[in-house]
């Protein structure tokens, strides 16, 4: 039996925590510093997952806590740099809606007791690593972009097209998932 509180659910609560300090970081315009906790923060997702597959160690916990653990890095870092004007306000707004619009589905399902897999598209998970990159890519330019401006729109052209296929194969997903229950025992 998997303990709980293994070494990738560690790493994925770390990385959880860590979000007030990179928003913090962002929010007080110290990018490089908040460019080191990010890189860290999406090294220990790849680590998480590897651990946990190598080691046999997925847990219920884990399970829910790695996506939680992303959404609210990639949220946090996506409005913190959307607020000091790195990136663009309707792309945060479109990132940050997906992620709602997921959560939200998934609390829907769960009030009608509907059990459902926790387990990422493929679309997500390219949707997540390009999201990443973007982040990554606007906070090692910091403000000066070096020369790159077409670059940022862009790859900020590339977050929003996985974002929105993410989001509309979520949402085909969940009304599936709502239309396959069984009205009469709601």
């Amino acid at each position: 039996m998997t303990h709980t509180m293994n070494l990738p659910n560690i790493i994925s609560l770390a990385r959880l925590l860590s979000v007030p300090l990179i928003v913090s970081l962002i929010l007080s315009h110290q990018l490089m510093a908040a460019l080191l906790f990010f890189t860290l923060a999406g090294l220990s997702d790849a680590l998480d997952g590897f651990l946990a597959r190598i080691f046999k160690a997925r847990t219920t916990l884990g399970a829910y806590l790695d996506p939680i653990a992303d959404k609210a890095l990639l949220v946090g870092v996506f409005a913190a740099l959307g607020q000091i004007g790195l990136i663009e306000l309707w792309v945060v707004v479109l990132v940050v809606f997906r992620d709602v619009l997921i959560i939200g589905g998934i609390i829907l399902l769960f009030l009608f007791k509907s059990t459902i897999d926790m387990k990422p598209l493929m679309i997500s998970k390219i949707n997540t690593v390009v999201q990443l990159m973007y982040a990554l890519f606007v906070l090692s330019q910091g403000e000066s972009f070096l020369g790159f401006p077409d670059l940022n729109l862009y790859f900020g052209y590339l977050v929003v097209l996985t974002t929105v296929l993410s989001g509309v194969s979520y949402v085909r997903l969940g009304l599936r998932y709502f239309n396959n229950m069984d009205v009469a025992n709601l």
